[in-house]
C-alpha cells in the first residue's frame, strides 16, 4: 500500500518539529486562557472560546480537505437546541444534554454529507447553504425551539452532579477544558495518517484516487467530525449562555465562521481561534456603533485577503520561517 506521503504532493507533512510547535502552542493557549480572567471580562472570554472551537471545527473541513461549506450553523445552532431542550424540559444533566446535541449534529454532519460530498466547490458550497436553511425554517416553526424567541432560562445544573455551572468560575473552566480537549482531539486527527490522506485529497483528489483512496468515504468521515465539533461548541455555548437562540442557526453564522477562519488563517492549528477572538471582539467592543460593526469586519475582511492572503497566523508562522 502506498502512504499519503508517497503521494509527491506540495504539502506540509507531519514531522516532529511541527508536532512540538503545536503542541506547545496548544500549552501556551492554555497557559493565556488560564490567566485571563484576571485582565479581560470572562463572559467574553467564554463566548470567544466557544466561537474559536466552532471555527477550528469549520477549519479542520475547509483548511485540511478543501470542502467549503456556507451550512455549519445548522450543527452548531441545532445542538445548542437539543441541548437546551432537554436540560429545560427532561431534566437532563449538563453532560447528557452535550451528549445528545452533539450526536445530533454528527447525524445531521451523516445525512448532509453523504448528500453534499456528491459534488465539489461551489456546488459543494451552494447544497450546504440549501439545507441548513431548510433546517433554518424547520427551527423558526419547530414548536419545541421557541421561534424567534429561542429556548430561554435554561439551568445548566451540576456537572458530573458536583460541579455547580450556575458559579461563573465553574462554568469558565469547564468551557475551557472543552475547548482544549477537542483542540487536543483535532491535532491529533491533523496529524494522524487518516490527516495525511485529507491534506492529499485538498491538493489532488485524482491522484489519490488513483492510489486506491476511497476519497468519498474520507470526506464523510472528516464531514462528520467538523460537524460534531461545530455540535459540541454550540451545546457549551447554550448552557453557559443560559440560551439557544435562533440567530446560531441563520446563514450569518455559517458566514462568519468563514470570517473567522479566513482572517486567523485557513489550514493552520491555531488561525480560527485568532480569528475568533478578532471577530467576537469587534462584535462586542464596537457595539456601540451599531450596523458600522458589519461595514468594519467586511473592511478587516478586505484587507486580511488583500495583505494577509495566508491570514494573520499563517503570515507570522511564515515569517517566522523566513526568519530562521
Amino acid at each position: 500500500m502506498v502512504q499519503t506521503t508517497d503521494l509527491n504532493l506540495d504539502i506540509p507533512q507531519t514531522n516532529s518539529a511541527s508536532w512540538t510547535g503545536e503542541s506547545i502552542g496548544i500549552l501556551t493557549i492554555a497557559g493565556f486562557f488560564i490567566v485571563a480572567p484576571a485582565f479581560i471580562y470572562p463572559v467574553f472570554l467564554m463566548k470567544a472560546i466557544c466561537f474559536a472551537l466552532f471555527a477550528c471545527a469549520f477549519n479542520l473541513l475547509f483548511g485540511y480537505i478543501g470542502l467549503l461549506s456556507f451550512g455549519h450553523a445548522m450543527f452548531f445552532g441545532w445542538s445548542s437546541y437539543v441541548c437546551a431542550y432537554t436540560i429545560k424540559a427532561w431534566g437532563f444533566t449538563p453532560e447528557l444534554a452535550i451528549l445528545a446535541g452533539t450526536s445530533l449534529a454528527a447525524l445531521l454532519g451523516f445525512l448532509a454529507g453523504t448528500i453534499a460530498i456528491r459534488r465539489q466547490g461551489i456546488y459543494f458550497a451552494m447544497i450546504t447553504l440549501a439545507i441548513a436553511q431548510m433546517m433554518y425554517f424547520a427551527a423558526l416553526q419547530a414548536p419545541f425551539t421557541g421561534g424567534e424567541d429561542g429556548i430561554q432560562s435554561v439551568a445548566p445544573g451540576r456537572l458530573f452532579g458536583v460541579f455547580d455551572l450556575e458559579d461563573p468560575t465553574n462554568s469558565y473552566v469547564f468551557v475551557l477544558t472543552v475547548f482544549l480537549l477537542c483542540l487536543g482531539m483535532m491535532h491529533r486527527v491533523i496529524h494522524s495518517p487518516f490527516g495525511e490522506v485529507l491534506r492529499a485529497i485538498k491538493e489532488n483528489e485524482t491522484r489519490a484516487l488513483s492510489l486506491g483512496y476511497k476519497t468519498n468515504r474520507y470526506k464523510l468521515i472528516a464531514f462528520v467530525l467538523s460537524a460534531s465539533f461545530a455540535g459540541m461548541a454550540g451545546a457549551v455555548k447554550a448552557i453557559v449562555f443560559h440560551l439557544a437562540s435562533l440567530a446560531d442557526v441563520h446563514w450569518s453564522t455559517s458566514g462568519e465562521v468563514v470570517l473567522m477562519t479566513i482572517v486567523g488563517g485557513i489550514g493552520t492549528m491555531f488561525g480560527p481561534v485568532l480569528g475568533a477572538f478578532v471577530m467576537v471582539g469587534m462584535e462586542s467592543y464596537l457595539a456601540e456603533y451599531g450596523q458600522w460593526v458589519t461595514m468594519i469586519q467586511g473592511c478587516v475582511f478586505v484587507v486580511c485577503v488583500m495583505a494577509f492572503r495566508r491570514g494573520l497566523v499563517g503570515e507570522l508562522g511564515r515569517a517566522w520561517r523566513m526568519w530562521r
